[in-house]
């Protein structure tokens, strides 16, 4: 769909303008995607995130400050949704031996196998809906990086 007709408008000050409302719109719309599959696996984008992250590491732990500075979505609330996991069973805290105010995370074998069956699932959605070639994705991979060097 053409963002003129998903946003009902045709007024933009430059393409970099449409390029920025366009990147804004497709970022919410492939979230609601990713939400919408994951949620047949009671799993929520940011869940998954932490999940992926921490898959990452396995076997080894990982504290919540590390994890949030991986995190997609920088302003996530990481202890709350460590702390959802934590009682689906997905993953365990645990205190860290060398500073008792550190909490390590790690993902139970029930983690890992959900999380596998989330990138399936994730995997599967993006062959279906991400309409465009390996060839084209580095195209697109090469752009956003190249966007995000002001950083």
């Amino acid at each position: 769909m053409k963002l003129e007709e998903a946003i009902k408008s045709t007024k933009f000050s430059d393409m970099r303008h449409k390029a920025t409302l366009n990147l804004m719109y497709t970022t919410y719309w492939l979230k609601t995607h990713l939400s919408s599959a994951l949620k047949e696996h009671d799993l929520t984008p940011e869940q998954y995130n932490v999940m992926r992250i921490l898959k990452g590491k396995h076997p080894e732990q990982m504290c919540v400050k590390d994890i949030a500075s991986r995190m997609i979505e920088k302003s996530s609330n990481v202890p709350r949704i460590v702390d959802r996991l934590v009682a689906k069973k997905l993953v365990k805290r645990n205190t860290s031996k060398e500073d008792k105010r550190e909490t390590l995370i790690t993902l139970t074998e029930k983690g890992v196998e959900k999380l596998l069956e989330a990138n399936k699932l994730n995997e599967k959605l993006s062959t279906e809906i991400f309409g465009i070639s390996n060839e084209e994705a580095t195209v697109l991979n090469d752009l956003l990086e190249k966007l995000r060097k002001v950083d």
